[in-house]
């Protein structure tokens, strides 16, 4: 089976995220969207809050689920079985911050693979931090 995880704070789950993991739900066996639980971070809802946003979201497409987690990205998509993490990139700051992170988790896990989506026209100005 083809697991890719969906990582992020999601804080909220937005249109746009939606979108991404709609998308990916079409190209993998399982997408896992992977709340990332960052206490340390200031987030408007908590942990459980937002999981619970993203499931309602995703309620209609059997073959995503939602869990949280904590510590790396890879280590979280080991456990799970992903060998390919998704993100979605909106501007071109967001290539840049995303090729950083790629190359560190090239170096903690080879074996994973990361696909980008590219945000779909309506949901190119959208972002978490905006709508808070």
């Amino acid at each position: 089976m083809t697991v890719a995880a969906y990582p992020g704070t999601f804080d909220p789950f937005t249109n746009g995220h939606l979108d991404i993991a709609a998308r990916a739900a079409g190209l993998f066996e399982k997408v896992i969207i992977a709340v990332y639980d960052r206490p340390d971070k200031n987030v408007l809802f908590t942990t459980e809050e937002r999981v619970d946003l993203a499931r309602q979201s995703v309620a209609g497409i059997p073959n995503i689920e939602v869990q949280s987690y904590s510590g790396l990205t890879v280590d979280f998509a080991r456990k799970v079985g992903a060998k390919t993490l998704v993100r979605g990139l909106r501007v071109g700051a967001d290539f840049e911050g995303e090729f950083a992170m790629a190359l560190m988790n090239k170096k903690l896990a080879p074996d994973c693979e990361l696909v980008c989506f590219m945000s779909s026209l309506e949901y190119q100005f959208v972002s978490s931090s905006l709508l808070k």
